[in-house]
């Protein structure tokens, strides 16, 4: 007779049925039926390294999974879960939001403001090596907002080639390049608030060319400040495993303060593509309120996720990027 695993799939109102009749997200819990109910942060830990493939084909079919109702109560809880799952770290390396390391693999999430909205994006979609799994993890639960809605991306994908599909194909052809102006403070007036010196590590102009160099980026100096551009990046990728495409770019959160995004061939983006844009990925996303000691795990490959304006605090979400 088989094993029961020791965890269970739960719904929620917040949940999509998709065409092919698989739930986004996948919620799982402990499973009360077995003996061996998670209620020890390192059973929840030998559950994941005993049933990893099947959670990792899980995450491929599903796209992104919510572990709910594990005992995950602190930073250094969350980096055991990390680390249990056994994938390689990305080091935060090229991303232009300022994070701080808490613990391990474990570093804060976007360090903006807490009531600004963030756009839909796959994490570090403008450079060359993106990690390819995220996880997060709530340490404190909002009162009200916060949450961090996810859209699959195969879905903006198909709603944008019936909408516009002159444009997908031009970008699925030339890519789109990322233009962004960093001073050598950090802006917390923006989501992106990064300066060139937390982008690249170094107070050195020299070593930050060096270094834009190797993440497909030039620089343009203009004193203190630089124009960052990115040289044309692929922006649909493809799904092996589900076998369709993919909206990978982060061309909805490149607007705005200080940035903007082009085709790859020098041409700009339409206002009424960026419009069709927004209203597609509202529309398709899933916002789940967090609880204190979730865990969610995102296929970054295949789903992008954003951040609502947090209305109560407190709020306190935490990450980890993988290879």
């Amino acid at each position: 007779m088989a094993t029961q695993k020791p965890f269970q799939e739960v719904e929620l109102p917040q949940q999509k049925l998709q065409d092919d009749n698989v739930l986004f997200p996948l919620v799982l819990s402990p499973n009360t039926n077995t003996n061996s109910i998670a209620i020890e942060l390192s059973s929840f830990e030998a559950a994941i390294k005993a049933h990893k493939p099947w959670l990792e084909s899980l995450l491929l079919k599903n796209g992104a999974i919510l572990f709910r109702g594990f005992p995950v109560t602190s930073p250094s809880d969350f980096n055991n879960v990390v680390e249990a799952f056994g994938f390689l770290e990305r080091p935060y390396v090229g991303g232009i939001a300022p994070r701080t390391q808490v613990i391990g693999r474990v570093y804060t999430a976007n360090e903006s403001a807490p009531d600004m909205k963030m756009p839909f994006h796959h994490e570090m979609a403008y450079v060359p090596n993106p990690p390819t799994k995220l996880f997060f993890f709530c340490e404190e639960e909002p009162e009200k907002g916060g949450e961090t809605p996810i859209v699959l991306s195969h879905m903006v994908y198909e709603k944008m080639k019936e909408r516009h599909p002159n444009f997908v194909t031009q970008i699925e052809e030339h890519g789109l390049s990322y233009i962004k102006i960093l001073g050598d403070n950090n802006d917390p007036s923006s989501y992106t608030h990064g300066s060139w010196k937390s982008l690249y590590k170094t107070d050195d102009k020299n070593i930050a060319e060096e270094r834009a160099a190797k993440l497909g980026m030039k620089l343009e100096w203009m004193g203190n400040t630089v124009k960052v551009i990115t040289y044309p990046l692929q922006a649909v990728g493809f799904d092996e495993e589900n076998r369709r495409k993919t909206w990978f770019n982060s061309l909805g959160a490149n607007t705005g303060h200080n940035t903007s995004v082009e085709l790859g061939n020098g041409n700009p983006v339409q206002d009424d593509v960026m419009e069709d844009l927004s209203k597609i990925l509202e529309e398709e996303c899933v916002a789940i309120p967090w609880k204190k000691g979730d865990v969610m795990l995102i296929n970054n490959l295949n789903v992008l996720h954003g951040r609502r304006p947090l209305i109560m605090p407190p709020r306190r979400i935490l990450a980890s990027l993988c290879k």
